[in-house]
């Protein structure tokens, strides 16, 4: 482990994240016919997509088409047989590959977390602000 590695430390655990992810996959259009834990796997262990590109599928998820799911599954499968065919010659290089992957899913994990907590935060501080504006005008 290198120090770069050490030095990060997630706030939460890959089954955490998959867990958050797999959540928001599963709020498409009732219209879209999605494995979601597949588009789950295709998704996380895509080695071409930054985490910001992952989190902006993700966030996407509600308004995209069946064609856009489809799609997005198709150039997941032949990425991974690109680099599946690519760890043959490069195997050191794909192995980077993956260790940055699993650190920047975490990473997303993290993102997400805290913007579910501020959320919760939000929601709990309009609850009070309802509370109070009430008690006012009684």
């Amino acid at each position: 482990m290198t120090q770069e590695d050490s030095s990060i430390k997630p706030n939460i655990s890959e089954q955490e994240v998959d867990s958050i992810v797999l959540q928001l996959i599963e709020w498409h259009s009732n219209d879209v016919q999605v494995e979601e834990k597949t588009f789950l796997d295709l998704l996380k262990h895509s080695l071409s997509l930054s985490t910001v590109e992952k989190k902006r599928v993700i966030d996407a998820v509600p308004n995209l088409s069946q064609f856009q799911f489809d799609e997005l599954a198709k150039v997941f499968i032949e990425e991974r047989e690109k680099f599946k065919e690519l760890s043959k010659e490069h195997p050191d290089d794909i192995k980077k590959l993956l260790k940055k992957q699993q650190i920047e899913w975490l990473q997303l994990g993290d993102i997400y977390k805290s913007e579910l907590a501020n959320k919760s935060k939000e929601d709990a501080d309009k609850q009070k602000a309802d509370e109070i504006k009430k008690s006012l005008w009684l």
